[in-house]
């Protein structure tokens, strides 16, 4: 039987896992927030600034990159794209993690701030609770 995944999932009476419902509405909507912010703050800082703190303003535009992609997927819906948010998912929050303890230990390192700075304390700690909500929210929704 040929075709994408996606489509043999709907010729088998699987079809697309809504991802989108409920819960998951609120876990859309706050990953598109995070994606304008963190895209819009990346551009703004390696456009304007970029020689004055280059590694923290090339994490942020990282982290922009991991928040349009997972709200993407998100929105998508279907198994694949539910294990590739999973995934993404679970690197976000190696990534905030990682940043997070290194911003603290070295902050000499980050002359400023970048998105997962101090696990997100500029965002209100929502780089770090996101994540693990996103993690929620997608093992949650699993087809059955």
């Amino acid at each position: 039987m040929g075709g994408t995944r996606e489509a043999r999932e709907t010729a088998a009476g699987g079809g697309r896992t809504r991802l989108v419902s409920g819960p998951g509405m609120l876990v859309v909507w706050l990953y598109g927030v995070m994606s304008v912010g963190a895209a819009s703050r990346s551009v703004y800082e390696i456009a304007a600034k970029f020689d004055q703190a280059p590694l923290a303003y090339s994490l942020s535009a990282v982290a922009a990159v991991v928040y349009v992609f997972i709200t993407y997927t998100l929105v998508r819906g279907g198994e694949t794209a539910r294990r590739a948010a999973l995934v993404c998912c679970a690197a976000e929050l190696a990534g905030v993690l990682v940043v997070g303890t290194w911003t603290l230990l070295e902050p000499s390192a980050f002359p400023d701030s970048t998105v997962w700075s101090e696990f997100g304390y500029g965002y209100v700690f929502i780089p770090v609770l996101l994540p693990l909500t996103g993690i929620w929210w997608l093992r949650r929704s699993r087809a059955a």
